[in-house]
């Protein structure tokens, strides 16, 4: 799994003009996943953006994880995060799972994040067209895969 993780103080996402996900404080993850995820990657991931901490203390520092700050996530399936660009100026999109291996895993990833983080989880909706509307709080983003965490 490959999750770009944006501190937002606001994100929402809308599909035809009607909102399916909103939060104000938190994380827009943004979630690619690949045919050789797994649940124990979801498992992994969720623990992780649980207590990654990017958001600041008292005295401005990146100290604190969402957990302490009341703040929730918002995950948005993005299988064009496992795009090859190498070659010509077309991008494949072969390393991304068809919809019937990433539709549970992206569904369990969701699930697995609202327990890691003790409250409910925003998204989008899986293979919609999306509009992602989001304020970057810093700016931080981050990439994370899941194959790089041994």
């Amino acid at each position: 799994m490959r999750a770009v993780v944006q501190r937002v103080s606001s994100a929402r996402v809308t599909v035809a003009d009607r909102v399916v996900g909103e939060i104000g404080l938190g994380l827009l993850i943004l979630l690619g996943i690949t045919h050789a995820d797994t649940l124990a990657d979801g498992a992994w991931l969720a623990t992780k953006l649980a207590k990654l901490r990017i958001f600041p203390d008292a005295s401005g520092q990146m100290n604190l994880p969402l957990t302490e700050t009341g703040g929730t996530a918002l995950v948005v399936s993005q299988f064009t995060l496992h795009a090859r660009t190498a070659q010509g100026s077309r991008p494949s999109f072969n390393d991304a799972a068809p919809p019937a291996l990433a539709r549970p895993l992206y569904e369990t990833f969701i699930t697995q994040l609202g327990q890691a983080l003790a409250r409910p989880v925003a998204t989008g909706e899986f293979g919609a067209t999306m509009a992602v509307a989001l304020v970057n709080d810093g700016p931080v983003t981050l990439v994370i895969d899941t194959p790089a965490r041994a």
